[in-house]
């Protein structure tokens, strides 16, 4: 089965604008990698200042060869880039052992 890779992004109220419009831009990014399945962001709602940056993947091999590939050279670049939106992250790895869907009507 696939795996989920978390991203828990810690971002101040003044800064949640900002994330989220650099996400907006980058729409696209990922979802023409090999293993890729899903991505959602998720912008809390109360109780936290955490976002949660979701990713499906079909495997870890998959993970890695983006996270080695474009997701780091979207992360590199010169000194102009601007200073990041969250002040804290940190990742969290599942594999998923059991999925449902919708039934169909």
């Amino acid at each position: 089965m696939s795996i989920v890779k978390i991203n828990v992004l810690t971002v101040p109220a003044e800064q949640r604008e900002v994330l989220e419009k650099r996400f907006a831009s980058r729409a696209g990014a990922v979802e023409n990698s090999d293993g890729f399945e899903w991505f959602e962001l998720l912008r809390p709602v109360e109780g936290t200042d955490d976002y949660l940056v979701y990713t499906r993947w079909r495997d870890e091999e998959s993970f890695r060869a983006w996270m080695e590939g474009p997701m780091k050279a979207a992360h590199q670049g010169g000194g102009d880039r601007p200073k990041p939106a969250a002040s804290g992250s940190s990742v969290w790895s599942f594999e998923v052992v059991q999925q449902a869907a919708p039934k169909n009507a």
